[in-house]
């Protein structure tokens, strides 16, 4: 079975009035398979520094760091009140906060590039080609991720110039200058003001983004200016949590999207983009499992007319048969109005960080 190339699959969609693309985790391993791979921050992290805290992420049926330290610091300023062994298990507990503060710092560094520099500039010149084929031009739409490094992020900012021709790509985020602070070092979420015109979404939040209890701060490398590791543990002293979808079900990543203004807008703007019948989408580096069939579905439930998966390997190994099965099962969902044309292409012939 001899897959098109992601070429083919570009010119086949020249049909369509606009691409869109959603990226999975296949993306950043195709960057630094070294260390970028499956499973949340929750399975990566390192609790040593204090095995208890693993049994809080049990009570409260989460692996989302930010429930974890709340429920703990909660916990702290009412367990005076209930307890008789005096100051020592609040103690513990804001110390058990606050070392879980840094394991999850320490989890983020650890599987994460430390600079953009750390990615060679032809890299990055590969992949803004790649995107550019939904950033450019009078097809381009919108590019979503599920991903929350900031591989996506640093290629949009990333000048191409010692390359040839620049390749001018949207990079809409919907984020601009805090009108009272116009001179900080972040940008704020414009809400409604700029998200009708965003093109690039984060629809399980990032790292560079921190909800900082009262809006959505997006931290730039060229406002900031300092190493990834040290702008999370500065945030989170100061108790802005990176906004990000912990890993688990469909069901608990999608109750998490509607509690937030940000990612219920990324959610909103990619099931109005699936909903377009004159439009396409393609999808690079993700395996259409379950845990993210509260996106997934809203493919199924559209009305775009082509779906393009990218595979990667022998199109008859286990693992592509269970994403080609997946993607018929979401043009199953289609009624005979709106049905749903899926095509398969080699995910390795794209080439988004280059040879």
């Amino acid at each position: 079975m001899t897959l098109p190339t992601f070429v083919d699959a570009i010119v086949d969609s020249e049909k369509f009035a606009k691409r869109h693309l959603l990226l999975g985790n296949g993306f950043s391993i195709a960057c630094r398979a070294d260390i970028f791979h499956y499973g949340s921050l929750f399975a990566q992290a390192d609790f040593s520094a204090a095995p208890e805290v693993v049994s809080v992420f049990k009570a409260l049926d989460t692996q989302d760091f930010e429930a974890a330290i709340h429920a703990l610091e909660n916990a702290a300023k009412i367990l005076p009140a209930y307890t008789s062994y005096g100051d020592t298990a609040p103690a513990t507990i804001l110390k058990h906060a606050s070392v879980l503060k840094e394991i999850l710092v320490q989890t983020i560094a650890g599987n994460h590039p430390h600079v953009p520099l750390d990615i060679p500039d032809d890299k990055f010149w590969a992949c803004r080609h790649f995107l550019s084929h939904f950033l450019s031009g009078a097809k381009a739409g919108c590019v979503f991720t599920l991903n929350y490094d900031l591989l996506l992020y640093w290629t949009l900012m990333h000048g191409d110039m010692p390359f040839g021709a620049p390749i001018n790509l949207a990079t809409n985020d919907g984020f601009g200058n805090d009108e009272d602070a116009p001179d900080a070092d972040y940008v704020v979420w414009q809400g409604e003001t700029n998200a009708h015109s965003a093109c690039v979404m984060f629809l399980h939040g990032a790292l560079h983004l921190f909800d900082s209890g009262k809006e959505l701060l997006k931290y730039t490398w060229i406002r900031k200016g300092i190493p990834l590791i040290d702008q999370a543990r500065e945030a989170l002293a100061s108790n802005a949590f990176p906004l990000f979808v912990a890993e688990g079900t469909s069901a608990q990543k999608k109750a998490k999207i509607r509690h937030n203004a940000y990612l219920y807008q990324g959610f909103k703007l990619f099931t109005a983009n699936v909903q377009t019948g004159t439009h396409c989408l393609f999808i690079f580096g993700h395996s259409l499992a379950e845990n993210d069939d509260h996106i997934l579905t809203r493919i199924g439930r559209g009305r775009c007319k082509k779906l393009y998966v990218g595979l990667y390997g022998d199109p008859l190994a286990d693992w592509n048969q269970k994403i080609i099965v997946r993607a018929q099962t979401l043009a199953g969902m289609r009624t005979e109005k709106w049905p749903l044309e899926v095509d398969f292409y080699d995910a390795e012939s794209a080439k988004i960080w280059g040879n």
